[in-house]
């Protein structure tokens, strides 16, 4: 299977799409599904992180100045135009990331509408307010924005934080992940197409360093990222002097769901099994802990175990593909080194995983089940950590007081989900669960853009994604207004007469 590579690497700087001159290297990207398959090639240098901020900082005036009703008919034909490009922009995205065709579809799609559901009601947390007697709320750009993405949703993630940073009047520069950098320059051919004006959104390719220089940089006002807890961790720590500059981190996850002895046990198999193995496990809010009461455990752990054994992996393009690839070869060989150490320490492979041969030389794994013989057994390196893979990992436990207490018991605190027929077990799980997403009978895997999307503790910053993005594209500006009266203002001690007496 041959395809062209992509007809715009490189850069897009100040409405050019440019190739660097000198490069300090290259992106060389083949696809995990097919290491024959070459994808792209995009050179980079870290100094284009210079330009292109500079450009984005010169635009952000007149930008902001065109006005809500213009900057949304702009994006509006931006939607157009990757709504037109849906099936080569979802080519891109799985021979680059390696996930089924079927599931790129739906990430193209959720890109086109994410414009008009921003514009219906996403700005309903920053519309301008007058308060009656006191004067009025307004809500203005940042300035010039640095959107940092991940491989896993190399479209929709950071498109989820364009529109509204755009709509609001600021401008961006974006750096992608160097594992999955071309649906980015797919975007930004939608973008040039549209008609936005030169500078309003441009793209720098390149490794860490040059998302390290571009978060750093000291025109940038806000840092909006997406990925794992160790980057946005050093982000943090580069930023520790620069308190005003706005930081929004969508982290990692290690995602509970907890099944009751009340569940529909066939709907809640098939919903846990898409939640943990979907994009190959590589999504944020993936369950990677399934948390299930004694009464329903053996029948529920096995009918897990049936549809994970049945799983279709495979290359993108093929029928009846429910999961392809990881990423790469250091996230392959992370997992298969994760699962080691839990079998060591007493986990029961019930779905032993491991490399999977489908015809085509890529980073395959198939599905893991692991059974914890007690529920309290923690592993470090696999029960405290993202392994972004296709494994799941069983606890048995008494009853609903057991599970809430295991699900907290982590670092992370992004999504879960309660599988039961009980309101009342439900209710409590909302009172309990320190997370940022809860689920009833529903995927963890899986979010609304209608609601907010983001985690506590260490999986964001208290920054949501989703409904709730353009709150953190835009600062509010009080503004108090005098009353319209003849009288002259006047305080205690401030009037004719107080104070020393000047001699002349």
């Amino acid at each position: 299977m041959r395809f062209e590579r992509i007809d715009r690497p490189g850069d897009y700087i100040d409405g050019r799409f440019e190739l660097p001159a000198p490069a300090d290297g290259e992106l060389v990207i083949d696809s995990p599904a097919d290491l024959g398959d070459r994808v792209a090639v995009h050179p980079f240098a870290t100094a284009q992180v210079d330009r292109a901020v500079e450009a984005a900082r010169r635009a952000q005036p007149a930008w902001r100045s065109l006005g809500l009703d213009a900057r949304a008919s702009l994006l509006r034909a931006y939607a157009d135009h990757v709504r037109d490009s849906r099936e080569a922009l979802a080519e891109r995205i799985a021979r680059e990331v390696g996930k089924p065709l079927w599931e790129a579809r739906t990430e193209a799609d959720a890109v086109v509408a994410k414009v008009e559901l921003t514009l219906r009601e996403g700005l309903d947390a920053v519309r301008d307010t007058r308060v009656d007697g006191v004067g009025e709320v307004r809500h203005l750009p940042h300035g010039v924005l640095a959107v940092v993405g991940p491989f896993n949703l190399p479209a929709h993630l950071p498109n989820g934080q364009f529109v509204p940073g755009l709509l609001l009047g600021n401008t961006i520069v974006h750096k992608p992940s160097e594992l999955a950098p071309s649906a980015a320059s797919w975007l930004a051919r939608c973008f040039h197409q549209a008609g936005l004006p030169p500078g309003v959104f441009n793209l720098v390719q390149g490794p860490a360093a040059v998302g390290q220089r571009l978060i750093e940089h000291p025109d940038v006002d806000g840092v909006l990222f997406t990925g794992s807890l160790a980057v946005g961790q050093r982000i943090l720590r580069s930023l520790a002097d620069r308190p005003g500059r706005l930081v929004m981190l969508e982290l990692g996850g290690k995602n509970a769901s907890i099944a009751l002895d009340d569940c529909d046990l066939e709907a809640s198999a098939r919903r846990i099994v898409f939640s943990a193995f979907a994009t190959a496990g590589q999504r944020c809010s993936c369950t990677s802990r399934l948390i299930v009461t004694a009464g329903v455990a053996d029948s529920l752990i096995q009918r897990v175990c049936e549809l994970a054994a049945e799983l279709g992996v495979g290359h993108p393009w093929e029928s009846d593909v429910f999961m392809g690839p990881v990423i790469s070869p250091a996230a392959h060989d992370r997992i298969i080194e994760a699962q080691a150490t839990a079998r060591n320490a007493g986990f029961e492979p019930l779905v032993p995983g491991g490399p999977c041969e489908v015809g085509y030389r890529g980073h395959y794994l198939r599905p893991a089940v692991h059974r914890a013989p007690v529920a309290n057994l923690d592993v470090p390196g696999y029960s405290d950590a993202e392994l972004f893979g296709p494994d799941l990992a069983v606890y048995v436990v008494p009853d609903l007081d057991a599970a809430l207490a295991l699900a907290n018991r982590s670092r992370f605190g992004l999504s879960a989900a309660v599988y039961t027929r009980s309101a009342q077990s439900f209710e409590r799980a909302c009172q309990e669960l320190r997370v940022g997403v809860l689920h009833w009978n529903q995927p963890t895997a899986g979010a609304s853009s209608r609601l907010p999307f983001g985690g506590i503790k260490d999986s964001g910053n208290h920054r949501p994604a989703g409904i709730l993005a353009a709150s953190s594209c835009a600062y509010p500006l009080g503004i108090m207004t005098a009353p319209t009266s003849s009288d002259l203002p006047s305080w205690p001690g401030l009037g004719p007469g107080r104070g020393p007496r000047l001699e002349p």
